[in-house]
């Protein structure tokens, strides 16, 4: 019974001692304000009321990849004009016995626009699209296919609409997105929102366009974000979450002081166990 109750004893000491680790490692840590994590703070004498950036348009650019579709009154017609329609769907058929981790990826169907802003449609041949929006080729490719088909509809998707999200976020990706408009904001949710360790003042943002790279520099804790030129992220946007001190001291911290607790709750442990 002695032993027993000294055994016992023993597994309670332990788990005090790593309790107490665990509580000493975290009074280490350094305490992040509330004023540091809150977002859209209200600014001494400001208005509620902001205008937002201008809703931002993308334009068509080399390297972009298209998926046209074109409709009409007679269908066997526009199939002549769609041919990666049939390709992508034979291209995503899968067997019944195929499982999910062998699944090949679909691969992107559509027409990729040349360094000159060309791309080659059936009939209509070479097209220049480079600098328009989607709409402006819509309305440009419907007015050639009148003279082929009969009251033509057509359909386009930029599929190279894609941001990088980095850094202190939940879950750091490559998002492609659809329809082609999405803020900073939509673009952190999507990544699950900045840690508690995040810098919110300070996110960076790099764009390149016209050959030149920009390094911009956002403060979420302000509510002029939403006048903000990077409000709109544009294609192939960068967003980057920078660690913050806290972070840094902990990370700093947990490397110099773990090995020293490792240390003492063995040696605490091999003199409890003598006893």
């Amino acid at each position: 019974m002695r032993a027993y109750l000294m055994g016992i004893a023993r597994n309670n000491t332990l788990k005090y001692i790593l309790l107490s680790c665990m509580l000493g490692s975290q009074i280490l840590t350094s305490c992040v304000s509330t004023k540091q994590l809150s977002y859209f703070q209200q600014e001494p004498g400001k208005v509620d009321t902001l205008t937002v950036a201008a809703r931002y348009t993308p334009t068509i650019q080399p390297g972009d990849v298209l998926a046209v579709q074109v409709n009409s009154l007679n269908p066997e017609a526009s199939a002549f004009f769609n041919p990666y329609t049939a390709f992508a769907v034979s291209e995503r058929t899968v067997p019944a016995n195929t499982t999910a981790s062998t699944t090949p990826l679909a691969p992107v169907s559509g027409y990729l626009v040349d360094n000159n802003g060309m791309i080659e449609l059936p009939v209509l041949g070479k097209v220049n699209v480079k600098g328009k929006t989607v709409n402006e080729l819509k309305d440009q490719l419907r007015e050639s296919l009148k003279e082929y088909l009969k009251e033509p509809t057509v359909n386009i998707r930029n599929q190279n609409f894609r941001i990088s999200v980095m850094g202190e976020v939940t879950r750091p990706s490559l998002f492609t997105i659809p329809n082609e408009q999405i803020t900073l904001l939509e673009a952190l949710s999507l990544a699950g929102d900045i840690t508690i360790y995040g810098h919110r003042t300070n996110v960076l943002i790099i764009r390149e366009e016209n050959g030149h790279r920009t390094f911009a520099r956002v403060d979420l804790t302000r509510r002029d974000l939403f006048n903000s030129p990077y409000y709109y992220l544009h294609p192939n946007d960068v967003v980057y979450v920078e660690p913050g001190r806290v972070r840094a001291a902990t990370a700093d911290r947990t490397n110099q002081l773990l090995p020293i607790f490792l240390s003492g709750l063995s040696f605490l442990a091999v003199i409890i166990s003598r006893f």
